[in-house]
């Protein structure tokens, strides 16, 4: 197993995520035909790209599973942490 390419996809699996989490989160916001549309093809994107990642090797999937399993944790944590006043 190739560290730098298990490092490289779980970058890319973090992207991934963060990348549909602000597509979702932007869809729910509009009108109902759009979203649904917008859902669908956010679903068949990931689909294809999950298909794709797993049929590569034990290395990348790893990386993408592990980039995407540990984003969403930080990503709360990030979004919980008290913010410094500017100026202060």
């Amino acid at each position: 197993m190739d560290a730098l390419t298990v490092l490289a996809l779980a970058a890319f699996g973090s992207t991934a995520y963060l990348t549909t989490l602000s597509t979702v989160k932007w869809l729910n916001q509009q009108a109902s035909r759009t979203k649904i549309a917008g859902l669908v093809v956010v679903g068949m994107v990931l689909c294809a790209l999950i298909g794709t990642i797993g049929n590569a090797s034990e290395s990348v999937v790893i990386g993408f599973i592990v980039g995407a399993g540990i984003t969403p944790p930080v990503h709360r944590w990030i979004l919980r942490r008290p913010r410094p006043v500017a100026g202060h």
